[in-house]
């Protein structure tokens, strides 16, 4: 798991951090090489890389939803362009 100040990363397989405070427009986000696209709210969560619409998002290495529309590396993700869609499920992760 890889953090900073800013963020932190949750799993190795996400395509977006965490915020760890209310984070402003512009800063570069030590760690991921992204500048912030907006002001992004505690505990929302920023695009770290190109997401295209359709494609899933991880969080805790799972997918949590869909873009629902073309996320730029540094965007805020929230239910303004995530959407829920139907897929399948990998329920024998976290057996052991």
């Amino acid at each position: 798991m890889q953090s900073n100040l800013l963020t932190i990363r949750l799993h190795s397989a996400d395509n977006v951090v965490v915020a760890r405070a209310d984070l402003s427009s512009g800063a570069v986000i030590p760690d991921e090489e992204v500048t912030r696209r907006g002001s992004i709210p505690f505990d929302h969560k920023i695009a770290t890389s190109f997401i295209r619409a359709g494609y899933p998002v991880k969080k805790y290495g799972q997918i949590i939803g869909f873009a629902s529309q073309d996320i730029p590396p540094g965007e805020h993700v929230h239910t303004h362009n995530l959407s829920v869609k139907e897929f399948t499920r990998d329920y024998a992760m976290g057996e052991e």
